[in-house]
Formats: C-alpha cells, sequence, structure tokens
C-alpha cells in the first residue's frame, strides 16, 4: 500500500504540471506579439500605454511561452497566485472563495449520502415495491429539472412562500444559509447516488456469497450490514469521491440564485471579464482538489473490499 501511495503522489505531480500546462496554454494560446496579449487579458476594455507595459512585465510576455510558463509555476508553488486584472491579490480571492464553496460542497455530498444513499439500500432491499417505484418516480422527476430552474423555484418556495431558510446566503454565510443552496445543489448527486445504490444492492444480493451466508443460517441483519454493503459500497464511493471533486469545483447557478460568494461565482466573473490569471487560479486548485479526492478514493477500495491489494 505504502508504494502505491508513493507511485500515485508522483502520478499526481504529472498530472497536476500537465494539467496547468494545458491550461496555460489555452489562456495565452493563439497570440501575437506582447502587446496583443496583453490588450486580451485586458478584455475589451480600453487600456493605457502605462497598463500594458505592467502587463507585459507582470506576465513576462516578452519572454517564451516555457518561460512565462516557469515563472507562473515557480511563484504557484512558494504560493504567491499572483494578481487579477482587477488589482487584487489572487491568492486572497480563493482565500474568501474556498472554504465558503468547501462548506457548500460538504453541505450538498452530506445531503446526497444521508437521504440518497440510506433510501437507495431500502430500494435495494425492497425491489419492486411501493418505496422502489416511488423513489424511482421522483429521482427520474429530480434529474430531468436543470438547476437553473430548481434553484429558483426551491427559493421561492422554501424562502419566499415558506420561509423555513433564508432567500440569500450573504456574504459570510454560515451553515444554516448554506443549507438551502447545498440542498439544491446536492439533489442531482442524490437523484444519481440512490439510483446507483439501489442497483448496487440488488446485484450483490442475487450473488452466490449471500446465498451461501443465508444457507449457513446467517441472519439477515448481519448478511447486509456486514457483506452486502461493504462490497455495495465500491462504486458509490468512486461517485461520490469524483461528486465531492465536482462540487467543490463551484455551482455558478446555484451560487448565482443564492448569491453565495463561492468559486463558481468568482469563476463566472472572471471568465465574463476575461481575467485569465483569476481563471487559472481557480482552475490550478480545482486540479489538486481533484487529485488528492481521487487518490483518497483509490485508498479507500482496499478499506471497503480485502481482495484489492495496491502492490
Amino acid at each position: 500500500m505504502f508504494r502505491y501511495i508513493v507511485r500515485r503522489l508522483l502520478q499526481m505531480v504529472v498530472a497536476f504540471f500537465g494539467t496547468t500546462l494545458i491550461v496555460f496554454a489555452l489562456m495565452f494560446a493563439g497570440r501575437g506579439d506582447a502587446r496583443n496579449v496583453a490588450q486580451s487579458l485586458a478584455g475589451e476594455r480600453p487600456v493605457s500605454e502605462a497598463q500594458l507595459n505592467r502587463l507585459i512585465e507582470e506576465f513576462h510576455l516578452n519572454d517564451g511561452f516555457f518561460a512565462q510558463y516557469f515563472y507562473y509555476i515557480t511563484g504557484l508553488l512558494r504560493g504567491d497566485f499572483g494578481t487579477s486584472l482587477t488589482g487584487q491579490p489572487i491568492g486572497d480571492i480563493l482565500a474568501r472563495a474556498w472554504p465558503v464553496t468547501a462548506k457548500l460542497a460538504v453541505v450538498a455530498i452530506l445531503f446526497a449520502i444521508l437521504f440518497g444513499v440510506t433510501a437507495g439500500i431500502i430500494a435495494g432491499i425492497r425491489r419492486g415495491g411501493i418505496f422502489d417505484n416511488s423513489t424511482l418516480i421522483l429521482t427520474l422527476v429530480v434529474i430531468g429539472i436543470p438547476s437553473i430552474v430548481l434553484a429558483p423555484v426551491s427559493q421561492y418556495l422554501f424562502a419566499v412562500k415558506w420561509p423555513i431558510f433564508p432567500a440569500t446566503a450573504g456574504a459570510n454565510p454560515n451553515l444554516y444559509q448554506l443549507l438551502l443552496p447545498g440542498m439544491v445543489l446536492g439533489s442531482l448527486s442524490l437523484a444519481t447516488a440512490l439510483r446507483l445504490t439501489r442497483t448496487s444492492v440488488g446485484e450483490n444480493l442475487r450473488s452466490d456469497y449471500v446465498r451461501t451466508a443465508r444457507s449457513k443460517g446467517m441472519p439477515p441483519r448481519r448478511v447486509i450490514g456486514v457483506h452486502v454493503l461493504r462490497n455495495s459500497l465500491i462504486p458509490i464511493v468512486t461517485f461520490l469521491g469524483v461528486e465531492l471533486g465536482n462540487l467543490m469545483g463551484g455551482a455558478i447557478v446555484t451560487e448565482g440564485v443564492f448569491n453565495v460568494p463561492g468559486v463558481g461565482q468568482y469563476l463566472f466573473r472572471s471568465i465574463r471579464t476575461g481575467d485569465g490569471p483569476l481563471v487559472i487560479g481557480f482552475v490550478s486548485i480545482l486540479v489538486i482538489v481533484y487529485l488528492v479526492i481521487n487518490l483518497v478514493v483509490d485508498v479507500l477500495y482496499a478499506v471497503l473490499d480485502p481482495r484489492i491489494r495496491y502492490e
């Protein structure tokens, strides 16, 4: 296991440099001379000669592409993300946005686990029953409704018509203010987790080892709790791990509707205004989040299934 983790960490380093290189190239590729690049960084806004010269010097636009990437990556490794086109340090923006999105993602994933996985286990055990058919219809409805519709409808019902939750999150949202946007963000994950859990549990209930355990007189609770659930959780952990990375990436629609000052809202603004340095900063952190989550998911495989060994 130790050698596997070391090998994965080395792969993560290669993946990180490769991904950031691609993103950096996409943001600055297809450019002409340094002045054109500086103008493209500023977007469509008119800039003065002094501002163009400052952008050329700050981003080393007179140097070659790999030299520019080297300057960027060395600053990134030192914790220096540079400055956005608005003049704000990118590190300060990331420090404000990521904790908010992290809390929102945790609320969403816990909502999906508590309700989606639990309901999926019950539906898998009672396949073909009323509960199974009801959850099938409900999940199809939730999956079919886009978040751009679900978010404002939920805001109107549960914050305006029935004031159970705050309508907006505000500048420094607490856990209570993030409950409604978190549930909206996690609704699609909940529906998918429910169907995946139901299918996985149903398949394992028909397995040979389950019939063997029952023939030996093992209590049903032990059969389901020890054997069925442990094997059924492997694809669910994979899905939830990847989904947590997606949620950490920020939900532009949900954060926009509920005025959550997280990654999604800042990323949308930076893309709309053409703030390339800020986009690269957010994407770089997002790459690290994905790599770490995938490593944790792979390690959990061996914990859930002793047959899996990384040697």
